[in-house]
């Protein structure tokens, strides 16, 4: 039989501590008439205000991927918020149903700006979050909805986008940005051709905003998530490398926000 010495008994109940110590639920909330559920994750063992961390899904909603991302933003000691865009239980199936999802909103980026500066409102409205240290992070679709944040004139001291899309039919809002930008790419990515690179980085030149654009040499859409496969040839695949270093850029980033 195995025995334990007093050491590790107190690594393991000291590991269990700090496991427990990030805690989660499901928020529901609205943006005009529109029921949306988000899930907030914070860490109880620090305490008082913090700041905040907005995090905005891929095109397949609101599911275990950025719930995941919150998490580890909360063990960071951030307060993170995985803001809900298409609605309560809209959670597509099948490529082709999360295509048609997704497009609804790029064609309508009025609305798109709604759900996504709802999600910032109800971050702000989190008992920790510091209401006047607030950032946002978000994934493909994601990605493109933080910049459309951005470009709304929403009152937050920087966006990450991590593999997103980076077009908007109004680069003339890209003025409005108030917070500094920071884009990390899959530089082989064939859903973001690079006319929409060089159309952004012209739009943030035009706008005199504070901008950062990184390019991971071998990766492809979609490179922060292993459940992406490892078939470059799809588009979409999951690179290591790139999803490390896009992780540390953007805690590095956070540091500069935040200090």
């Amino acid at each position: 039989m195995k025995t334990f010495t007093l050491g590790w008994i107190m690594f393991f109940v000291g590991s269990a501590a700090v496991q427990a110590a990030v805690q989660t639920k499901a928020v529901e909330y609205k943006q005009g008439e529109t029921v949306l559920e988000g899930y907030l994750a914070w860490d109880d063992a620090i305490k008082g205000p913090r700041p905040g961390v907005l995090v905005v899904h891929e095109w397949t909603g609101l599911g275990e991927y950025p719930k995941l991302r919150a998490r580890k933003l909360a063990e960071l000691g951030y307060v993170a918020f995985a803001a809900d865009i298409y609605g309560k239980g809209v959670r597509p199936k099948s490529p082709q149903e999360a295509g048609a999802t997704a497009g609804k909103y790029k064609n309508d980026r009025k609305l798109l700006r709604a759900r996504v500066n709802a999600g910032l409102a109800e971050l702000r409205r989190a008992s920790d979050c510091d209401p006047k240290r607030v950032a946002a992070i978000g994934y493909c679709f994601g990605g493109t909805c933080v910049l459309e944040l951005a470009r709304s004139g929403a009152d937050v001291v920087g966006i990450v986008s991590f593999h997103g899309g980076l077009d908007t039919p109004t680069p003339e809002d890209a003025k409005q940005i108030k917070g500094k930008v920071l884009v990390l790419h899959g530089g082989d990515d064939p859903h973001v051709p690079q006319k929409d690179v060089e159309a952004f980085q012209n739009e943030m030149r035009v706008a005199g905003a504070d901008w950062q654009f990184v390019a991971y040499g071998g990766a492809v859409h979609a490179f922060t998530n292993p459940t992406a496969g490892n078939d470059k040839s799809r588009g979409a695949a999951y690179n290591a490398d790139a999803d490390r270093r896009s992780w540390e850029a953007m805690k590095t980033f956070f540091g500069e926000l935040f200090k």
